[in-house]
């Protein structure tokens, strides 16, 4: 019988085609969201072959947007924020200004009104959290000023996207009234706005006073039950139903509702948990999201276009690049801090589509307005790690640097010159307690973790630790395992951890490997990438349950011992 199979068709073609595209695009070195933007290009409509349906994608698309804003919130740090809040402030606050009234002016010599070029503007103005973070972490930046400016820096422009999505609605309905409806006077102007901001704090009232209190307590008690699915379900009826709850009762944005169900979630004791265990369908649905935004955007315009392609490119590659160097050099930092924000700015992404898209839905962007964004985000996705490479070899030529422009800096923390050490990769549960054990033992212990949070808890320690992939050459070589004596693995990930114990072995041939493992197969697979001892998780559990079990009263004794035959 036949099936309306669209939206398998939409999820099944486009996350197939993301892998293929997002795959070539880090073999070449590239930011995979180009690969994804393309993969939506060849499924969109301006392109021969699969064509997905675009009113599938949409809504696919608005799934991966409140996921997205979810992640934002879920990770939104007013720590990080107010540590640079003297420079990340104001410096993004006149950055995003510089490059709105750049693409207004752009905007204005197309013959564009001035509503559509402000929103063009802006869409312009801030960068990609994706591609911002994996530049600054393959080159171990984030724990340095730089890399803490250029993310407080991105957390006021994300909090600048999440105002914008709030009013965008108002200025639709301002801009575009529907057919029959009143006339905005600049009294009804005032009022749309005014019943905007009551909306908004009556749902930020609720979810503060409310949502608190509920959320942990929803959270706390499914982490009771030990069901892992239970506990996924409920991070994602939690993302997913306050962005609904928050468009139905409060008229608010469903991204808006999805942010702060993410900063909620972010106050509770499982936010680490609740970011893992819904990461996988976070992933998915951003690439998605991703996929939908290149299936509108028409190649056709880079040929029909192309000086109002370069101009975009040039807005976004020098003009807001420049505000902020200007910007960052005016506070008093040193060149190659005002270079690093500036390469780090020189590239627009999610929040940018975003924008766009919510903007052609409300009628004040206009569809060649979106495809120059989505020319701008691809040429300059694409170019932002060749900038990088130009600001690194300018900081080696440079001969005379201050302690900022050391390479590379040092971490926060402990000392990472250690001699005969032992090199433990993973600092969370188990690592934790492998490190305590072995400092109990006078062993000198250096740390690998990816996660910040790990990373400053083993600091708090007195543990020198350092942030990054341990698969990552930098990182393995700021470790010293030439001077260590051995490695443990406390990763549960056994891919990564065997392409490490790989680069390990290779600097160091007599370092002693050690690895944790889940199952046989990953016992074999860890073995056959070097290790010289692996530990099977469940089995050790089983023999030390079994331990504990003989030793108890009706085990324990002579009479439970194996009797001895008599004569």
């Amino acid at each position: 019988m036949p099936h309306e199979t669209d939206l398998i068709n939409i999820i099944a073609v486009g996350l197939l085609l993301a892998f293929v595209f997002g795959a070539l695009a880090n073999r070449l070195r590239l930011s995979p969201l180009v690969g994804y933007l393309a993969a939506g290009i060849v499924a969109g409509p301006f392109t021969p072959g699969f064509v997905g349906d675009q009113d599938l994608a949409a809504q696919l698309a608005e799934i991966g947007v409140m996921l997205l804003m979810f992640g934002v919130g879920l990770h939104f740090s007013i720590k990080d924020l107010m540590a640079v809040k003297w420079i990340a402030i104001p410096g993004a606050l006149a950055q995003t200004t510089v490059a709105t009234l750049l693409g207004w002016g752009l905007a204005s010599w197309m013959g564009w009104s001035t509503v559509h070029g402000l929103v063009f503007g802006f869409s312009l103005a801030t960068a990609s959290t994706v591609v911002l973070l994996r530049a600054m972490e393959d080159r171990r930046l984030l724990d340095t000023n730089r890399g803490r400016i250029a993310v407080g820096w991105l957390i006021v422009e994300d909090l600048l996207c999440v105002v914008a999505l709030v009013l965008m609605p108002v200025l639709g309905e301002i801009t575009n009234p529907s057919p029959g409806g009143e006339v905005h006077t600049f009294g009804s102007i005032v009022v749309s706005m005014v019943l905007t901001v009551m909306q908004v704090s009556a749902f930020v009232a609720v979810m503060l006073v409310v949502g608190r209190r509920v959320i942990p307590w929803v959270l706390e008690r499914t982490a009771g039950t030990g069901s892992r699915e239970l506990f996924t379900l409920a991070v994602l009826s939690i993302a997913l139903g306050v962005a609904y709850g928050s468009a139905e009762l409060f008229g608010v944005s469903f991204a808006l509702g999805a942010f702060f169900a993410g900063l909620l979630l972010n106050e509770s004791e499982f936010s680490h948990k609740a970011a893992s265990d819904s990461l996988p369908l976070r992933d998915a649905f951003a690439v998605l999201f991703f996929v939908s935004v290149g299936m509108l955007f028409d190649p056709r315009i880079l040929v029909e276009q192309p000086l109002h392609v370069l101009a975009t490119v040039l807005i976004i590659l020098f003009g807001k690049s420049a505000a902020a160097y200007v910007i960052v050099r005016a506070f008093g930092y040193p060149n190659i801090t005002a270079l690093t924000i500036s390469a780090s700015l020189a590239q627009i992404g999610e929040f940018a589509f975003i924008i766009a898209g919510l903007g052609v839905a409300l009628g004040i962007m206009n569809d060649e307005a979106q495809d120059l964004v989505l020319a701008g985000a691809l040429i300059t996705i694409m170019l932002n790690p060749l900038i990088f490479v130009l600001v690194d070899r300018w900081q080696a030529r440079n001969e005379q640097r201050g302690a900022e422009q050391g390479a590379p800096v040092p971490t926060a923390g402990p000392a990472l010159e250690l001699d005969n050490h032992a090199i433990v990769i993973g600092f969370g549960r188990v690592g934790r307690e492998l490190v305590k054990l072995l400092r109990e033992n006078d062993v000198p212990v250096l740390v690998i973790d990816d996660s910040g949070h790990h990373v400053d808890r083993a600091h708090a320690m007195g543990i020198p630790a350092i942030r990054g992939n341990a698969a990552a050459d930098l990182v393995l070589a700021e470790a010293h395992p030439e001077n260590a004596t051995i490695a443990i693995l406390a990763i549960p990930q056994p891919l990564e951890a065997g392409e490490t114990m790989a680069k390990l072995r290779a600097i160091n041939p007599s370092l002693t490997l050690l690895a944790r493992a889940h199952s046989d197969g990953e016992v074999q697979h860890l073995l056959a990438h070097g290790a010289d001892g692996v530990v099977l998780a469940e089995r050790e559990l089983a023999h030390s349950l079994a331990e504990m079990v003989m030793a108890t009263p009706p085990y324990r004794g002579a009479n439970h011992l194996p009797r001895v035959a008599s004569d």
